[in-house]
């Protein structure tokens, strides 16, 4: 029981303090993950958690605003796409993506006039520039 209890403060606390850490999706994912796992599998579900966590934090992190700057300079022609664009969803081999000049790391499109950003390894959204 003392064990339960100590899990659940613990997790508690480190899903309070990883709003703090939002600008980190991989820290916070990494805490909230483990906070979690904790409560619901002990010891061994903090580390499967935490890996979980950090896995999709790190996904979901947006880029740097400097890279928005870039993509928002860049003119490219906008293609349509009939399925919403979702941050955290990959977009299909078919939508052309642009490097971002000096960020290898990304890469962007422009989909039905909006500007996406993109890992340019999963094809995964990961931010949409209004």
């Amino acid at each position: 029981m003392n064990k339960i209890l100590a899990a659940s403060l613990l997790a508690g606390g480190l899903l309070a303090t990883s709003t703090a850490w939002a600008q980190e999706g991989t820290v916070a994912g990494a805490a909230g993950g483990a906070a979690t796992g904790a409560v619901v599998g002990g010891p061994v579900g903090a580390v499967v958690g935490g890996v979980a966590g950090a896995a999709v934090g790190t996904i979901l992190a947006p880029p740097p605003p400097e890279v928005r700057t870039v993509v928002v300079q860049q003119q490219v022609p906008s293609v349509v796409y009939q399925d919403p664009i979702v941050v955290g969803q990959p977009l299909p081999p078919t939508v052309v993506l642009h490097p971002v000049p000096g960020y290898e790391n990304y890469y962007y499109t422009v989909v039905n006039n909006e500007r996406v950003i993109v890992d340019p390894q999963s094809r995964t959204v990961l931010q949409v520039v209004n």
